[in-house]
């Protein structure tokens, strides 16, 4: 079983998905390595995990996932402490709703990094260990809108595309070594990221019938990953979009996106 007694790394801890991934696995867990850039948030968490459950073992380990240097040191943080991780989760993630040629290269730089790079290079870097203390699992924090090409969020939602064929490729690779990978995907979710993705003067479309909470989103990735999945839909409305948009033809979807809810502004000469 993963997640008995289980070592694990999750990023993006700080606050949303993260946060709440630390106190769903918090009773089963050995050791939890609260991984992101608010050292503050982390802290809080980890005093309210600690108190909740006193013999767990906390690192909070400040990270700028956007600094390959600050990613390689991870393992070496958490091999000092004697810890052998067997449970990585790469959940952190940054958004930018708005049309690609209008973005700020900054802002779309630091979300490919976050979304892609630390995703890759992380699973990279702790491979190893996984390998070597199975079972093992890898849980990647994807997107439903990895399933398609969305117009204001292109970027995003291509980044979200190879966190989810990545994980596939190495679910594949993985299984004679027994480290579990799988692709949670979920929707909207009541977290900070919406606010965070949003351009000054614009707000991001609201799907009030997709909408999860965080609650349920992690429980349904953990029990994917523990089953064996290679994907989590969370909610009705998330798994019915997902089968709808991988049997609908390409040319009919381009229709249907070309008419989303933001319509790009009139730019004067």
């Amino acid at each position: 079983m993963i997640l008995h007694q289980c070592t694990v790394v999750i990023t993006g801890a700080s606050s949303g998905l993260g946060a709440e991934f630390a106190r769903q696995l918090a009773p089963q867990a050995i050791a939890i390595a609260l991984v992101a850039r608010r050292e503050t948030e982390m802290a809080v968490l980890a005093a309210e995990l600690q108190r909740g459950h006193p013999s767990l073992k906390i690192a909070v380990i400040p990270c700028d996932l956007t600094d390959a240097e600050q990613r390689a040191q991870l393992p070496g943080h958490l091999a000092a402490l004697g810890w052998r991780v067997n449970l990585l989760i790469n959940n952190a993630g940054l958004g930018d709703y708005g049309t690609f040629a209008d973005g700020a290269w900054v802002k779309i730089e630091r979300m490919m990094e976050v979304n892609v790079m630390a995703v890759t290079h992380l699973t990279h870097l702790f491979l190893p260990d996984l390998k070597t203390h199975a079972p093992a699992g890898i849980l990647n924090v994807s997107s439903l809108a990895g399933e398609l090409p969305i117009p204001d969020f292109a970027a995003y939602a291509a980044g979200k595309a190879f966190v989810s064929r990545f994980s596939e490729a190495l679910r594949i690779e993985l299984k004679p070594d027994g480290v579990a990978v799988c692709a949670l995907c979920p929707g909207p979710v009541k977290t900070e990221f919406g606010a965070v993705a949003e351009r000054p003067g614009e707000t991001t479309p609201k799907m009030s019938s997709a909408y999860q909470t965080k609650e349920h989103v992690v429980r349904t990735g953990l029990r994917a990953l523990t089953k064996g999945r290679a994907r989590a839909f969370p909610g009705f409305v998330v798994r019915a979009t997902a089968l709808l948009v991988n049997v609908v033809p390409l040319a009919v979807l381009r229709v249907v996106l070309s008419r989303r809810p933001r319509k790009p502004r009139a730019t004067g000469k």
